[in-house]
């Protein structure tokens, strides 16, 4: 492990942390980061710290990384929020998916970070595909992971099959869309698609949300190397990231799942059918939340997490 400030950053970089400092900084919160350097598999992961308490990782999905968690962890006090940005995502090094399994190239990962910060079985909280991380580990390595919860829908379930969007990442199509600059329009537009947009209609996500979204997509490489995870793993039958009811019947850790009833990654029915499947697991609906689950109503999300984190 190393404590190692980044490499020299060139001008992209350097817009992304400009950003990230203003996301941060609506938030009254100051994080530090440190760089970890795993052998398998071979990645350089950015992990950033905010908060002090009980240690608790955080692995994020494709709706983003570091600050986007700000307005969360404002609301959870006596965390030490340990934030992951996954291979090839934020300022992490990333990974040729292709050929790999994912579920175990997650758990070798994350218990590879877990053993550069020396913390043995922390609580950990997924996002999205985060959420296959914590599972993963889980179904491979129960000793190294205590408390699980899991933030909105994911391709947890070979019910979510998938949508427009992934299916046109996946195409041809995606490698000229990982390419186009974002704009702010077509930002707001996906975050309608997602269950937002009562938010993004009465103004409630700061335009410093939207200013570091664009900076994450158009001033680092994220978007191209998540389309590779996506062809990689995303398939018309279902994901592959999927956990059939053999794995989900060994995850004795206690289990939170957050949903948005405005999530459109599955529906209520379908997840209380997955959680039914883990023998310490419980499902908490929070009304006109969408995918993330926190931006409409941060205090509202972090409520049932407070209590099973810090429980």
């Amino acid at each position: 492990m190393t404590a190692d400030p980044a490499p020299a950053s060139d001008a992209r970089t350097n817009a992304y942390r400009a950003a990230e400092r203003r996301l941060w900084g609506i938030y009254g919160l100051e994080p530090t980061e440190r760089f970890v350097e795993l052998s398998e598999p071979a990645v350089r992961l950015r992990v950033v710290e905010v908060g002090a308490g009980r240690p608790v990782v955080f692995v994020p999905g494709t709706g983003g990384t570091g600050p986007y968690w700000g307005s969360l962890l404002r609301e959870l006090p006596g965390v030490r929020a340990i934030l992951l940005d996954r291979p090839g995502w934020g300022l992490s090094s990333p990974i040729r998916w292709a050929g790999r399994d994912f579920k175990r190239t997650a758990a070798d990962t994350l218990r590879g970070v877990l053993d550069a910060l020396e913390i043995d079985a922390p609580p950990v909280v997924g996002h999205s595909v985060g959420s296959v991380w914590p599972l993963s580990l889980a179904t491979s390595a129960p000793d190294r992971v205590g408390r699980i919860v899991l933030l909105g829908g994911g391709p947890l379930s070979k019910a979510i099959l998938p949508g427009r969007f992934l299916k046109l990442l996946r195409s041809p199509i995606g490698a000229i869309m990982v390419r186009m600059p974002e704009r702010e329009g077509m930002l707001r537009g996906q975050l309608r698609g997602v269950g937002h947009g009562a938010s993004v209609e009465a103004g409630r996500i700061p335009d410093e949300y939207l200013q570091w979204h664009m900076a994450l997509t158009n001033s680092t490489d994220s978007m191209r190397h998540e389309r590779q995870l996506v062809r990689a793993v995303v398939t018309d039958a279902g994901p592959r990231t999927a956990f059939d009811d053999a794995e989900l019947a060994t995850v004795t850790q206690p289990v939170l799942m957050v949903l948005g009833t405005n999530d459109p990654y599955g529906t209520p029915e379908i997840w209380r059918e997955f959680i039914g499947r883990m023998p310490n697991a419980e499902l908490h609906l929070i009304d006109e939340a969408g995918h993330v689950t926190w931006l409409d109503d941060p205090a509202a999300a972090a409520a049932p997490l407070r209590q099973f984190l810090l429980a």
